[in-house]
């Protein structure tokens, strides 16, 4: 099972400490040389960024900062794993390296699978046999 790991928090919280980017480093070692880590990757700022987005029939291309947002994501793991209860297992100790490194730091990591399309089948399939039942 594919998992992305989303690690939010609010804005401009200031670069990591050292020490959490260290730790993160070797959990991160320990995971490609299991073969469970996919890709990971720290995202920039708001600031950097573009939204593309349709409303009402309409395109829009907005530049950031965006004011609206409270929470961003701040970055991402992608993991292969046996299951949902070894990714919860992974990111908490993921948010304990925050906690200990990163004193006050407040944020989240949303645990999401990754469907591929065999999976979307599968969906598609129990959607079909909801209605017939």
């Amino acid at each position: 099972m594919k998992f992305m790991m989303l690690v939010k928090h609010p804005e401009n919280q200031g670069p990591p400490p050292k020490e959490l980017m260290d730790a993160m480093a070797i959990l991160a070692e320990e995971a490609v040389n299991e073969g469970t880590m996919l890709g990971n990757g720290g995202l920039a700022p708001t600031t950097q960024s573009t939204r593309v987005r349709v409303s009402n029939g309409q395109l829009t291309v907005t530049d950031g900062p965006f004011t609206e947002a409270k929470e961003v994501i701040g970055g991402y793991a992608q993991f292969e794993l046996k299951s949902k209860e070894e990714a919860i297992q992974g990111a908490v100790r993921f948010m304990e390296l925050h906690k200990k490194h990163w004193p006050g730091w407040e944020g989240e990591t949303e645990i999401r699978q990754i469907f591929g399309p065999e999976d979307f089948v599968q969906c598609i399939k129990e959607r079909a046999e909801a209605k017939i039942a």
